[in-house]
């Protein structure tokens, strides 16, 4: 006859399942709060956030979201999807988010410099929009970047020089702006072909080492 569990270790294993499904379901709860409020910011003509219910456990039913295996949403793509309006700091909480491709929108507004909490986010597409202001300095602490598209915008001001230390940044394009100063050199950019960088009239060519400030020409 198998050895009788006390009922003391089934109730301790117990909460524990329950006290996992519970945080799982809060952060369940936390990104569908982050998105909704995205939604809310947006104007759709075209009813594409329709399955974004907030009524529901969590947001991984909802069109143009992917989660994983947890429940954790990893990806949203709201590409050439017509939406209109500004993207929100509250993106930020989406921790696990790999992917976030808002192309091809009319997207105005500054880009939050709260994304640069999205350590695990390895693409941000956010070219072909209407967004105006700096390129966030915050944009170099997201170490897992390796895609980085922000052109066909009215971005302005310079490259930031940290963006230097993203050392797995595979392509960047930052043509058809309203960039100024110099392109840095050090780290990706040594690499990256100066036509992710046309089309910016203020932009001068790659920074000559040690002889102009940077942000010469703005």
């Amino acid at each position: 006859m198998a050895p009788r569990v006390p009922s003391s270790l089934l109730l301790v294993g117990a909460a524990l399942l329950l006290g996992l499904a519970a945080g799982a379901a809060r952060a369940s709860n936390e990104e569908g709060d982050a998105l909704y409020a995205l939604r809310m910011r947006l104007s759709d003509p075209n009813g594409v956030l329709q399955s974004w219910d907030p009524t529901l456990v969590n947001p991984c039913t909802w069109f143009h979201v992917t989660c994983d295996t947890a429940s954790r949403v990893v990806r949203l793509d709201l590409g050439n999807s017509n939406v209109s309006g500004s993207i929100g700091p509250e993106l930020s909480r989406l921790v696990n988010l790999q992917y976030l491709e808002l192309y091809r929108n009319n997207l105005n507004g500054e880009i939050p410099k709260e994304l640069g909490k999205l350590k695990n986010l390895i693409s941000l597409d956010l070219y072909a929009n209407k967004l105006t202001g700096r390129i966030p300095k915050s944009l170099s602490k997201l170490s897992s970047l390796r895609f980085m598209r922000l052109n066909n915008n009215k971005l302005a001001g310079s490259i930031p020089r940290e963006l230097a230390k993203l050392s797995n940044l595979k392509v960047i394009d930052l043509s058809n702006n309203d960039l100024c100063g110099t392109i840095p050199v050090d780290g990706p950019f040594s690499s990256f072909p100066l036509r992710s960088f046309e089309n910016n009239s203020r932009l001068n060519g790659p920074e000559p080492q040690g002889l102009v400030s940077y942000d010469f020409g703005c």
